[in-house]
């Protein structure tokens, strides 16, 4: 089995690219890597981007793809609306299975896009994606409803779910998970008190995406991916995650 990850590089190894390569390989699924922005980063805090020219980006995708038959694909950190657009339009071309994994705001507060990055992604990369996976500052921005409660996270994931399915992921929820493709399911995670969190929502995503790439089924993907993420906060070190202790397996 086999997907694509198409996201930002951090250098500490405990988000973007490398953490969902890690994720893909103690899940059993082999992992390819677009990268469309480099960072200095640690667990702390963000230092400086340097985006990936979008003519590189597609050159990474289309060699990538020449060569290896992947079928599914996430994405995170993209940066621009020229990198959505682009990355949008080989999705749509390679007919790939995506899951999205909205990256606007590191959690340490940093700035992870420009101007005019969400409506982009809500223009040109959700109505192509099986499912988009944001936090709720990410649900805000996409949906443009503030979330203070679980209501309010109800109806984010309503606006969001016009286009497509959406899971409004529960970390700062005490634990409750928003499910909409169609209807509204609450999936209840348990919370746990770390400093390991770094990381958590590109794990989460990529762990949606290999449970797909598997053909577990979509719900079962999104519990599958929870309860992985639950045990490598558990058992992550250095403000990150542990994604090889324990891997949750089909």
């Amino acid at each position: 089995m086999m997907a694509m990850t198409i996201g930002g590089y951090d250098p500490s190894g405990g988000a973007g690219i490398l953490n969902d390569i890690k994720t893909f390989h103690a899940l059993g699924v082999y992992g390819t890597a677009v990268i469309t922005v480099l960072t200095a980063q640690n667990s702390r805090r963000v230092e400086d981007i340097e985006p990936v020219s979008t003519n590189f980006i597609q050159k990474q995708i289309e060699t990538v793809l020449e060569d290896i038959p992947i079928r599914f694909a996430k994405t995170g950190m993209l940066y621009s609306s020229e990198n959505v657009r682009v990355v949008s339009e080989k999705i749509v071309e390679h007919d790939l299975n995506l899951v999205v994994d909205p990256v606007m705001v590191a959690g340490c507060g940093s700035l992870l896009s420009v101007e005019g990055y969400t409506e982009s992604v809500k223009k040109y990369l959700l109505p192509n994606a099986v499912l988009a996976t944001p936090n709720i500052n990410e649900a805000e921005m996409l949906s443009g409803i503030k979330i203070d409660c679980v209501d309010d996270a109800v109806a984010a994931a309503f606006e969001i779910g016009k286009i497509c399915d959406v899971i409004v992921t529960g970390g700062h929820l005490n634990g409750e998970n928003v499910f909409f493709n169609g209807t509204i399911k609450i999936i209840n995670d348990e919370l746990i008190e770390s400093v390991n969190t770094h990381g958590t929502g590109c794990s989460y995503s990529a762990a949606i995406t290999a449970g797909l790439a598997q053909d577990i089924d979509l719900l079962q993907s999104i519990k599958m991916a929870g309860e992985f993420v639950k045990e490598s906060v558990i058992n992550g070190e250095w403000g990150t995650l542990n994604q090889f202790h324990n891997p949750i397996s089909k």
